[in-house]
């Protein structure tokens, strides 16, 4: 039997709870963790990307011990098999019969760490599970259990030993986050906790399962106008047919635009930034604060894009000066 829901009051009092336990480890990523909990919050599967050492990894594994659910890490490597992450039958002798021996993929939350290292196989086994929350081992098919989120981090410099997502994968991620470096005064402190050899972090759980579900519920009443759904179909659509919008330089550049999945991405994530800003209405800053990690995996420029050091986050930036709220 399930919890009774609680206030907006009371959810909005956990989620600095939650930020405030996050903080005794994680020093200075409140974005990272914003968008996680957004993610968390509204059902989409997160991608960190940012070069080694930016804490992607405690990140996820510190909000795994803020949460009570189960939460498995998966080290992605390129002799990683499907049946390593899914499961696989396995023939047990005292019973003379095969039998289901379930994956690690078996979680709420599950971190696919350097998940580009792993081959075309291990990705669409991954894929399943992402796209369908269920997985197939032999001819059965197991639900997953909910809430299920995919948090994988990868490194963008190193290309050697590593497998390019594919797009259809990459557009399962409601968003990807580039993490930055930290800010001299937060590097700073990192050193002084990390150099003490006694420190320990002590986080202890403050979201449940029911909490989780109360607050998509809370999302979902944040109402948005029509004028502002309106708002999120003209952006999308500027990423498909930029010369339309007045943005011809960047047509030349551009392979794809963004699928019809970026507009739901786009409706959920600003609902969620709404909520979270303890709003219950959404503003048109919501929008453009969240734009640019649902959209920059999406858009697909072309080898021209490149040569000239034209980045998707270039055309994101012109989409949203030139694009007016009708």
């Amino acid at each position: 039997m399930s919890a009774p829901m609680l206030s907006p009051d009371d959810y909005q009092q956990k989620i600095r709870q939650a930020f405030a336990e996050m903080g005794k480890v994680v020093v200075g990523q409140q974005y990272m963790v914003n968008r996680l909990l957004i993610g968390l919050f509204t059902g989409g599967h997160v991608l960190l990307e940012g070069v080694p050492g930016l804490a992607k990894t405690l990140t996820v594994s510190t909000l795994s011990k803020v949460l009570h659910l189960h939460f498995q890490r998966v080290q992605f490597t390129p002799d990683l098999l499907p049946s390593d992450l899914v499961g696989t039958m396995i023939y047990n002798q005292s019973r003379s019969e095969f039998e289901v021996k379930k994956g690690p993929i078996f979680a709420n939350l599950v971190l696919a760490d350097e998940v580009n290292r792993s081959p075309a196989k291990v990705q669409s086994a991954l894929l399943e599970a992402m796209q369908e929350k269920q997985v197939t081992i032999g001819e059965i098919t197991y639900p997953l259990d909910l809430p299920f989120l995919v948090l994988a981090t990868q490194n963008p410099v190193e290309q050697e030993g590593t497998y390019p997502l594919p797009e259809a994968q990459v557009d399962r991620f409601m968003l990807k986050v580039h993490v930055d470096y930290l800010k001299k005064t937060d590097e700073l402190e990192v050193m002084r906790r990390m150099a003490n050899l006694s420190y320990a972090d002590d986080v202890r759980p403050v979201l449940t399962r029911d909490d989780i579900f109360g607050i998509r519920h809370q999302i979902n009443q944040v109402q948005i106008s029509e004028t502002l759904e309106k708002y999120i179909i003209e952006l999308v659509f500027a990423t498909r047919k930029p010369a339309e919008y007045d943005l011809a330089e960047f047509q030349q550049y551009l392979q794809f635009g963004v699928s019809p999945r970026a507009s739901i991405a786009l409706h959920r994530a600003a609902k969620a930034v709404a909520f979270l800003d303890e709003r219950d209405y959404v503003l048109p800053e919501d929008i453009k604060d969240v734009a640019a990690d649902v959209l920059n995996h999406r858009i697909l420029l072309n080898y021209e894009a490149e040569a000239d050091g034209i980045r998707t986050q270039d055309m994101i930036e012109a989409i949203l000066r030139k694009v007016p709220i009708s």
